[in-house]
This record gives structure tokens, sequence and C-alpha cells, in this order.
């Protein structure tokens, strides 16, 4: 029973994914620490105020894309953004990145999805269902099609960055392997690889790693707060808009 456990066919990018969780489980377990002890009348500091902070911001985004119908919702994307961006710029640590695996932005993109569904089911009660037969019945077939748009967008726009980038470091780390072995012969082959490739890996490192995971990690948020924001009743919508403005 161990023995099958332990020759399990685990993908690379699953064990990455499940210690950015554990790193953001410790984060977590750190700043509620923190929180329980931190005395109210004092400025918060280190990882609390930076919580606190992130907080702010989540909550006050997703009020702009969606009002304040869904209260609770910032946490929800503000753990989504941590775990993304983690997840970007953990191949800085040279182990595969989570998302360069399809199940990783698939399953971001089918939480999105699901997270769609539910919520117009919760605001338009039975209204739900009009949705696929509008403006009218004859249109059910393509609306059950372009119901699925969300999932693909979402999904293909990360998988496609993510395995764009890890393809073109690849191709780069080879090829400066290549051209340091071939310019370094006289050094023996264990060393005479590395003298071309460090600086200009590290350099596409920092911006497919960190400037392109940012902003995948904005896209996503924003297309994610975007998506369900259209699902709230316009209403809700306008009245929180006034609320914010008084």
């Amino acid at each position: 029973m161990f023995d099958s456990f332990f020759n399990l066919d685990i993908p690379g990018e699953v064990i990455s994914s499940l210690i950015v969780m554990l790193i953001i489980i410790i984060l977590a377990i750190i700043i509620a620490i923190q929180a329980h002890f931190q005395d109210p009348l004092k400025k918060p500091k280190g990882l609390l105020l930076i919580a606190e902070i992130g907080v702010q911001f989540f909550d006050n985004f997703v009020k702009d894309l969606t009002g304040s119908a869904l209260p609770n919702f910032g946490g929800f994307i503000m753990g989504v953004a941590t775990y993304l961006f983690i997840a970007f710029i953990f191949g800085l640590t040279g182990l595969p990145s989570p998302v360069t695996y399809m199940a990783v932005p698939l399953s971001l993109g089918l939480t999105t999805f699901l997270l769609i569904h539910l919520i117009s089911a919760k605001f338009t009660k039975w209204g739900y269902f009009k949705r696929y037969v509008d403006p009218i019945p004859v249109f059910l077939p393509v609306n059950l099609l372009s119901m699925w748009a969300p999932l693909l967008s979402l999904t293909l726009r990360l998988f496609g960055n993510a395995i764009a980038g890890w393809a073109l470091l690849t191709i780069v780390e080879f090829s400066l392997r290549d051209a340091s072995a071939a310019l370094f012969s006289f050094i023996p082959s264990e060393w005479n690889q590395v003298f071309l490739a460090p600086i200009p890996l590290a350099l596409l490192h920092a911006y497919f790693d960190l400037f392109s995971g940012l902003i995948q990690t904005v896209v996503f948020i924003s297309l994610t707060a975007i998506f369900i924001g259209q699902e709230i009743p316009e209403e809700l919508t306008i009245n929180t808009l006034q609320e914010r403005r008084n």
C-alpha cells in the first residue's frame, strides 16, 4: 500500500502548487497569531500591516467592480491573487511553476465559472434560466455554447502566457548552455555550460516571473470580478455607487 503511494507519478507542478498553498497557510497562521495579540491602540507592523493594507485594497477593488452586494468577496479575490502571484514567481526557485500545468489554470477558471452561475442564480432565482433563451428561445444552442466563454478565456489566457514564458526560457537556457560549452570547450564539461546563462536568464526570469506574473494576476482577478459583477442586478450596483458618492 505504502509502496504504491510513494510510486505515484505526481507532476512536479502539482507538488509546487501544494508548496505554494502551504506557504500561504503558514503566512495566514502567522498573521492570525499577530492579529490576536496586536494592541488595537497601536499601529500594526510587518506582515500584519501588509495584510491590513491588502484587505483594504481588495475590498475597495471589489466594491468598484461589483458594488457592495458581495461584502466578503474581497477576501476570495485576495486569496486568488496571492496564490496566483506566488505561483508565478515560484519559478524563481528553480522548481516548476504551478501555472504551467494546465490543471491549475483550469481549476482557477472553473472556480470563477461556477461562481458566475451560482451568484447569478442567487440574485435572479428562477430568472437565471431566462439567460439561456434570450432574446428568443431559438437562441438556446448559441447561449449554451457562449456560456463557456469566460472559462475558456480565463484558462487559456493564463495558461498560454505561462507556458509561453516557460518555453522561451527553456529555449534560451539550452541555447546559452550550448554556446557556453562551445566557447569554453577547454574547460571540463561539468563547468563549461554555466558561463553565459546566468545573467540573461536572470533578466528573463525577472520579466516573465515577476512583471508578467503580476500583470497576469491583475488581469485574472479583474476579469473574475467583472464577470461576476455582471451577474449582479443593475439596481444594486447603482445604489452602491450612490451610497459611496454620498
